[in-house]
């Protein structure tokens, strides 16, 4: 394992928590059980004292599964066009 990964994942919530809150089943998943499935998962992010290097080490690695730093997939996805778009942005207004 990678150092900064463990220096932050060994005190994260999700430690000793069920995987199958964070990430979804081999089998078809219902919308329905997704996101209550989901909510379980963020509502232990909402208290993890390392929620944002959680965050930070999916949208670096664009790890393509399961729900980190409190964001889902599409959430993550969608940080990351919003982040992209930013410079450019930036740089018209100028």
């Amino acid at each position: 394992m990678d150092a900064a990964f463990g220096s932050w994942w060994e005190r994260g919530v999700c430690r000793g928590q069920d995987a199958a809150y964070f990430f979804a089943p081999s089998y078809f998943e219902k919308r329905a059980e997704k996101n209550a499935r989901e909510a379980i998962a963020k509502a232990l992010c909402v208290r993890c004292p390392v929620r944002e290097p959680c965050l930070e080490f999916a949208l670096e690695t664009r790890d393509p599964h399961g729900v980190w730093g409190g964001m889902n997939e599409m959430e993550r996805r969608a940080l990351l066009r919003a982040r992209d778009r930013e410079p450019t942005e930036r740089r018209e207004a100028v």
